[in-house]
């Protein structure tokens, strides 16, 4: 069963259930495939989705520290139950050692030397591991590995 045929599924069990919230949040995120697909006259794959689902993360996280430090915390509620939704939908994520160690195999291939290389070697490691880690703590890993 692909992802979207799984968060199709999870869609009718979530509108069975009466469950208004995790419903919202999925229908949000379909919303998301489908503006994709009519933007772009493409179809949706599982690695199309899990970037989709990530750019919605993203986004739920800002709102977060947004919502919070102006003190509105039921606004913040809010986004951390549509970011624990969502995040059922990502696959399993690289611990921080493991992209330590991807990004090291990645630089050493290249021959990167030092933050000129930063745009080269981001490339390179956004192609080997999209989807399967936070892009936030790849890019200081890269940096980190081309610093020193």
């Amino acid at each position: 069963m692909s992802l979207k045929e799984q968060i199709t599924e999870d869609m009718k069990t979530a509108m069975r259930a009466k469950d208004s919230e995790r419903l919202g949040t999925i229908r949000l995120l379909l919303a998301a495939v489908k503006q994709k697909e009519v933007d772009e006259r493409v179809t949706v794959d599982d690695v199309m989705l899990v970037g989709i689902v990530d750019k919605l993360i993203k986004q739920r996280k800002d709102s977060i520290s947004q919502f919070t430090a102006a003190g509105r915390q039921d606004l913040a509620d809010k986004e951390t139950a549509e970011l624990k939704v969502l995040e059922v939908y990502l696959p399993q994520r690289l611990s921080e050692d493991e992209i330590k160690a991807e990004v090291a195999a990645i630089v050493a291939e290249l021959g990167a030397k030092g933050p000129a290389d930063m745009g080269k070697v981001m490339g390179a490691v956004k192609g080997k591991l999209a989807g399967k880690a936070d892009m936030g703590l790849v890019s200081a890993a890269v940096k980190a590995a081309l610093a020193g």
